[in-house]
């Protein structure tokens, strides 16, 4: 188990933290990252553990708190981690993206250094290099309100992290090969919940995954952790009160079972008024050509009577899944991270300074297939985006907005280079996300929580915004696009950094589906921004150059 240690006051020039108050309480861990065999299918197969651990350790923290985790990497190859939901406020230096960081070299540490500001929820980390996120090294990552800010329900009984995701039985170098000789990596094998599939090798149920108390109330967080698949989940003889998602208090709808996409997260409070027996918890993927199931125990707690074989069916068509999109409102009179009600930002008043369409597409480029947006596939540079824009040497390995903010013709060629695209610090942008392929896509934004306003099937047009929720869309950071449909965001761009919006279909991310996004603020300033930390590793283009003055 990682070891954990709360400090008060803390030397910040020790951490290399400028601007963070000494005043919030630090938590910090030690990480090994190392391989290990695993067989979460009943496969053994190479996995990333984190101090031994398949899936990582929970990190649970506090608003506010400081979150120090030195990381040793101990694989054969590079290494990062990313914070999926964490808005690294001022502070892309620690995003542990390829456009901000360099990797942890095998057999080196870094230490990772950010403050959860002004956030409350349910996130999760992940390896950000390669597949690495397909074989493990992912974890829970919660944060809880504050004890004078009031959450807009009782407290539970107990709190469970629930990751549930699509799991491929091979290792992450094979998974990568086939990716770089152009093919897809198909269908995943099986479905997890926590790392398990819910049957072991006798074929007999697992040890039960939870247990619960007859009459007593529980938060379940579900986050989809996966590389591919949506994912309906339900819990046998039971529904589901939401609470929250991607970090906001939403109404209190009832649910008999929720589509949860990729990269996002949930909270549901459960009520435990059944017959005192086992039920399970059950997540199967959607929109695949085949349905993959996997379930877990619940236990109520004294009960020896084994739940019924007779699982809930889950939903079919993507329309019942739209139509569940649109009963999700953000609670308007709810605290959040700071003492005042969340729905006190009135985005619909905001007027719009910019519309950038991003579309998607599938091209076969020599044989092998690439994704892009706007007709470019992104490509990784040696150096960090981020770091060749602060020492002022970017312009040697990139160029920025080589897309324009509607995309190309249709059967214009594609472009592979790094994509970088610019947006005016502190202006209020609506992004609209086009699908016309026949898969569902996620999306995915760094150093953000934006508001979905608006989703339909066809292509967008500027009539669609008399459709937009314009009053209580919930703010949140990852979005689905239904299949040959659109989705529109609007957020104000006030988080000064270089910020990754990706697709979280990896397979798609790792052959193109990805852009960075450069947010500057004209000041040079600490009030804006974080200078580069003394404690960064540097690599490429900058790893022997003279430091820039840091900002004042």
């Amino acid at each position: 188990m990682s070891r954990v240690v709360v400090l008060v006051v803390v030397v910040l020039s020790v951490l290399g933290l400028s601007g963070v108050g000494a005043e919030d309480p630090y938590l910090f861990f030690t990480w090994n990252v190392t391989y290990g065999t695993i067989a979460p299918l009943g496969v053994p197969q190479k996995g990333i553990l984190i101090n031994g651990q398949f899936p990582g350790p929970n990190i649970n923290s506090t608003t506010n708190n400081n979150i120090v985790i030195n990381v040793f990497n101990n694989l054969d190859e590079p290494f990062l981690f990313s914070w999926n939901g964490i808005q690294q406020r001022k502070n892309s230096w620690q995003d542990g993206v390829p456009g901000t960081n360099c990797p942890i070299q095998p057999g080196k540490n870094f230490t990772y250094h950010f403050q959860v500001k002004d956030q409350i929820g349910s996130f999760y980390y992940f390896p950000s290099l390669a597949m690495h996120k397909a074989v493990g090294g992912f974890g829970g990552l919660r944060i809880n309100s504050r004890l004078l800010i009031p959450v807009p329900f009782d407290p539970p009984a107990d709190d469970y992290t629930v990751l549930v995701g699509d799991w491929y039985a091979k290792d992450h170098k094979a998974l990568a090969k086939t990716l770089d000789m152009g093919r897809s990596i198909g269908l995943p094998s099986g479905v997890l919940i926590n790392g398990k599939s819910g049957k072991h090798g006798s074929g007999k149920d697992d040890k039960p995954l939870f247990v619960m108390e007859a009459g007593k109330v529980y938060r379940y967080r579900i986050c989809n952790t996966g590389i591919k698949a949506s994912i309906n989940f339900r819990i046998q003889g039971h529904t589901m009160e939401l609470v929250e998602m991607d970090g906001s208090h939403t109404m209190q709808n009832m649910y008999d079972s929720l589509d949860i996409h990729v990269g996002q997260c949930f909270s549901v409070l459960v009520t435990a008024d059944r017959a005192p027996k086992d039920y399970y918890l059950v997540a199967s993927t959607r929109f695949l050509r085949k349905e993959i199931t996997a379930t877990a125990v619940v236990r109520y707690a004294g009960s020896n009577t084994p739940p019924s074989a007779v699982l809930p069916k889950g939903p079919t068509g993507w329309g019942w899944s739209l139509n569940q999109w649109r009963s999700f409102r953000w609670n308007l009179t709810a605290s959040a991270a700071r003492p005042n009600p969340q729905g006190s930002y009135h985005y619909g008043s905001i007027n719009i300074t910019r519309t950038i369409k991003l579309s998607s597409s599938r091209v076969v480029d020599g044989g092998k297939i690439r994704f892009t947006l706007n007709g470019l596939s992104h490509v990784d540079t040696d150096t960090p985006l981020k770091h060749g824009e602060y020492f002022g040497v970017g312009d040697k390995f990139f160029k920025y907005n080589l897309i324009g903010d509607v995309p190309p013709a249709s059967k214009a060629p594609f472009t592979l280079a790094p994509n970088v695209i610019t947006i005016e610090f502190r202006t209020y942008v609506e992004i609209i996300l086009e699908n016309p392929e026949r898969n569902l896509q996620s999306y995915h934004l760094d150093g953000y929580s934006f508001f979905p306003v608006g989703m339909g099937p066809g292509k967008w047009t500027p009539a669609s915004r008399k459709g937009y929720n314009l009053l209580d869309a919930v703010s949140r950071h990852t979005i689905q696009v239904y299949p040959r449909s659109w989705s529109a965001i609007m957020l104000t761009f006030d988080n000064a950094g270089m910020w990754n919006l990706r697709s979280e279909l990896w397979e798609r991310r790792y052959q193109g589906q990805q852009l960075y996004i450069s947010v500057q603020s004209p000041a040079r300033s600490l009030r804006d921004e974080y200078s580069l930390p003394d404690t960064v590793l540097l690599c490429g283009a900058v790893a022997s150059l003279p430091k820039p003055p840091p900002y004042t």
